[in-house]
């Protein structure tokens, strides 16, 4: 495999017993138990996908999160000892892919590490395959999504996606008109089945909406249809 993974966790214990599950699946791990060693890391190696704790001892791993999507679009997993929503919605919302709460089993984390990379490898795929099809591109209102180049403009602006976030826009759009439920949605972008109580869609969604410049009560572009699921017109 050969894949850069960051580890960040200040549980010692922890941090050396994920590192030992992802060094025999093949991975290169660099781990660390604080967040500036963190950092220098993120600033100075190429790496593939981020495991980062949220209580860390100078800086929280949702800092982290922010820093790594100003410039890079890896996969990002978040550990955390809490289980409240708001707290994996913040995750979500600010960029991380995925969430895992402590305890969890070893086996269960580079599970989610291979997943998180399969996507993140199709969708470099994609973005870097070259086709001589007329590009497949999307006009809403001045919002402009292009699949071939998974560049999104908004009149003319650059509106920056992360893979995820393009995937939920383009899906949207290439149903529009359509309302697409929650669980539609998860399972067709995640490629996995949805929970009752997965709130991952509503966290990106708003994210989405965020970039946009899309107003709360308002939305021009990805409209909530309550209790169904979203569309754009």
């Amino acid at each position: 495999m050969n894949e850069h993974i960051l580890l960040v966790d200040d549980e010692k214990e922890i941090a050396d017993l994920i590192e030992v599950y992802l060094k025999n699946d093949g991975f290169i791990v660099h781990k660390y138990y604080n967040g500036i060693d963190a950092l220098n890391c993120i600033a100075s190696t190429r790496l593939d996908l981020a495991i980062l704790d949220v209580m860390l001892p100078d800086i929280d791993g949702f800092r982290i999160c922010r820093k790594i999507r100003e410039k890079y679009f890896y996969p990002i997993i978040m550990l955390t000892a809490k289980v409240e929503d708001c707290d994996k919605i913040m995750g979500l919302t600010i960029g991380a892919d995925d969430y895992i709460t402590k305890p969890f089993n070893p086996l269960e984390v580079t599970a989610r590490v291979k997943t998180q990379l399969r996507r993140y490898v199709r969708y470099n795929h994609a973005s870097s395959a070259k086709t001589e099809e007329t590009s497949a591109e999307l006009d809403i209102q001045g919002l402009i999504i292009n699949k071939n180049t998974h560049k999104c403009t908004l009149y003319g602006k650059e509106i920056t996606l992360t893979p995820l976030e393009f995937s939920i826009l383009w899906y949207l759009g290439e149903h529009r008109g359509n309302v697409i439920s929650s669980e539609e949605l998860f399972e067709q972008v995640w490629g996995e089945k949805f929970l009752d109580n997965n709130n991952t869609v509503m966290a990106h969604i708003g994210r989405l909406r965020e970039k946009l410049g899309e107003p709360a009560r308002k939305p021009k572009f990805i409209k909530t249809v309550w209790g169904v699921g979203y569309t754009i017109e």
